[in-house]
Formats: C-alpha cells, sequence, structure tokens
C-alpha cells in the first residue's frame, strides 16, 4: 500500500478548508485505503485528507487499543455536541512530538457518509469523541496549537521549521 506524505505545521495548505467529496468511487477508495496505511504506519489515531493535501471532506480514524475498529467519514458533519468540556492532552500527526490541552466537548454525534454512500450517524465520547473533533477542525483548515496561545503557538511554529530543516540537511548529508 502507498504511503502518503502528512503535511507538517506550519505549512499553509493545513489551513485550506476542504470541500465536499463528489463521488463515493474507486478513487474515493483507494485514497481511504491510503490513508488508513498512513495513519497505522505514524502510529495516528485519526488522519484528514487535509493533513496528506487532498482537499476533500474526508476522514479516517482508529481510536480502538486493538487497532481493530477502523471507521470511515465521508462529508462528516457535527449535529450535537455536549455541553460538557474537558480539557485533554493532544498530538496530532502534523505536528509531530508537540502535546498540549485543548478544551473540547466530551461527546459528539456525527452523520457522514460511508464507503458505500450511505448516511450513517455516529454518536462519540471519550477519546473517538476527541478524535472527530480534532479531524473535523482540519477539514475546516484549523490545527489544534490555533487553540493555544500566541506565545505556544510561535514556539511550537520555531520548533517545526527547525525540526523541518534539521531533517532537510541530514537527509542532503546522506
Amino acid at each position: 500500500m502507498t504511503l502518503l506524505t502528512i503535511l507538517r505545521y506550519p505549512d499553509p495548505r493545513l489551513h485550506t478548508v476542504a470541500k465536499p467529496v463528489a463521488a463515493v468511487d474507486a478513487r474515493l477508495r483507494q485514497l481511504v485505503d491510503a490513508m488508513f496505511a498512513t495513519m497505522y504506519e505514524a502510529a495516528g489515531i485519526g488522519l484528514a485528507a487535509t493533513q496528506v493535501d487532498v482537499h476533500e471532506r474526508l476522514i479516517v480514524i482508529d481510536a480502538s487499543d486493538k487497532r481493530d475498529q477502523p471507521m470511515v467519514l465521508i462529508n462528516p458533519e457535527i449535529i450535537w455536541v455536549s455541553p460538557e468540556t474537558r480539557i485533554g492532552e493532544e498530538g496530532c500527526l502534523s505536528v509531530p512530538g508537540i502535546y498540549d490541552g485543548v478544551e473540547r466537548s466530551l461527546a459528539v454525534k456525527v452523520q457522514a457518509l460511508d464507503l458505500d454512500g450511505k448516511r450513517q450517524t455516529h454518536e462519540a465520547e471519550g477519546m473517538l469523541a476527541v478524535c472527530i473533533q480534532h479531524e473535523m477542525d482540519h477539514l475546516l483548515g484549523k490545527v489544534f496549537v490555533e487553540y493555544l496561545s500566541p506565545l505556544k503557538r510561535n514556539r511550537i511554529k520555531t520548533k517545526m521549521i527547525k525540526q523541518i530543516k534539521d531533517e532537510a540537511r541530514d537527509a542532503a548529508g546522506r
């Protein structure tokens, strides 16, 4: 399976608002397979198409301990969020090695198409609810660090730019 390149913050493409998926077809199914392979390889629990430079409303998630509960959300819409929130530690495949507290609703209800093009409703709480909200943000062009203070955000941006430069230098030196 082809692995996709995950965009890294502060890449401006991460701020692109995703467009609706036009058709659930073979191309989309192939993209879903590649996104799952990429997410599992990177040890993530969720991946939005925006993160792999495909600006369509598509998310793959597997927040299960055994990595055996893959979920595909095509053109997802959150239709309900619990009023109760909590601040939890979040990370992101587009911001590797960075974790910080973000306030999210404890539970959500989301409607989306599945790989057969059928509308499904999913209720989620805990880690799955957080993951859905986090990935939905990506579809809106938002990265979790944008919930942090400007000072923290700028420190993270500087760290990521340095990390990318160091990796490029190391790769060129091989």
